[in-house]
């Protein structure tokens, strides 16, 4: 059904493409008389005021719209197989070696996929942030909340490198940051609930960091809760309440530990080991060169120049060229086993 709505939408896609060129072609005319005889340029008007009469501008305009939101839903129903795709997802990210630079590097990564998910329509909530030295982060976690949300940015968890003249430096000198980043989906409330057992979670009360008034500095409002048998941790401090702190923190936990579950239920535990790479050379997914002006991208090999627009959130140049990379490796893998099969 999918293939034969794609032939379809082309269909119809190279006809308004061959209407598009006939009224180029007609402007272009105006200015260069090479035209051979007056015949034919009068044929060629004849056939666009018929045109005309058939199609308006405007409604060609809508119509390839129309054609372009189709084409992208039918794209997401190829791309977008696997059952957490759709859901909304959190992002973490940790700072690696570099000091300083490493958390001034998170701080930026961190406002690349907030401006990326703003720009996609997709409500974001920077749900914890241990702010380190000059305000810079130290870690943090995104929730993005919009359909296909896991979908476009799963490929995103690994090592993020970046490589440029160290503004914290008085002698300017080059140098190499590392952070990480690891996506996981949100986990909806269904029949299974999660049961926490108080001997299997220690609760930590201190002091909340960074800005935020005399009220969060002198009271503990911010609460750290570990699982002992995983050493899974959350934190939140967002909130000046510690009731509050807590209640999110314990959320936050049981969607880990839920999200835990489904990777151990489909066997893919050893893939999200194998994804969550040291913070370090050699394990990077992408490198930002800011001195030499390129970013290059080992999943989809790209290589681009435009660093401000992909730090402004224009990343989908990687996003949508990995999923393309990975649907056709999965197509592939399945031919292959039928052709094995048929041996």
């Amino acid at each position: 059904m999918i293939k034969i709505k794609i032939k379809k939408l082309n269909e119809i896609y190279i006809k308004y493409k061959q209407i598009k060129n006939i009224l180029k072609f007609e402007n272009t005319n105006k200015k260069n008389n090479s035209l051979k005889t007056q015949k034919e340029l009068n044929s060629i008007k004849n056939k666009i005021l018929k045109l005309n009469k058939k199609y308006d501008k405007q409604k060609i305009k809508n119509d390839i719209k129309k054609i372009h939101k189709k084409i992208e839903k039918l794209k997401k129903k190829c791309f977008f197989t696997n059952k957490n795709d759709i859901k909304n997802c959190y992002l973490n990210i940790q700072s690696g070696s570099g000091g300083i630079e490493a958390q001034d590097w998170s701080s930026i990564l961190l406002k690349m996929y907030n401006k990326w998910a703003i720009k996609k329509k997709f409500k974001t909530k920077i749900i914890n942030q241990n702010i380190g030295e000059f305000k810079k982060t130290k870690s943090a976690t995104l929730f993005i909340k919009g359909k296909y949300a896991y979908g476009y940015l799963k490929n995103e968890t690994g090592v993020h490198r970046l490589v440029r003249k160290n503004p914290f430096n008085t002698n300017k000198k080059r140098h190499t940051s590392f952070s990480s980043i690891y996506i996981y989906p949100e986990t909806k409330k269904k029949k299974k609930n999660i049961i926490l057992n108080n001997s299997e979670i220690k609760i930590d009360v201190y002091k909340s960091s960074g800005t935020g008034g005399q009220h969060v500095n002198k009271t503990e409002s911010a609460v750290r809760i570990t699982h002992i048998p995983t050493n899974i941790k959350t934190q939140c401090q967002k909130n000046r309440s510690q009731h509050k702190n807590k209640k999110q923190a314990i959320k936050q936990i049981k969607k880990k530990l839920n999200n835990l579950k489904l990777f151990k239920e489909n066997k893919l535990k050893k893939k999200t080991e194998k994804q969550k790479a040291k913070i370090e050379w050699g394990n990077q997914i992408r490198s930002y060169i800011l001195d030499n002006s390129i970013i290059k991208d080992t999943k989809s090999k790209i290589e681009t120049n435009k660093i401000q627009d992909v730090l402004n959130g224009k990343i989908d140049i990687f996003l949508e060229k990995t999923l393309e990379i990975n649907y056709r490796e999965k197509n592939e893998f399945k031919n292959k086993k039928k052709k094995i099969n048929k041996y």
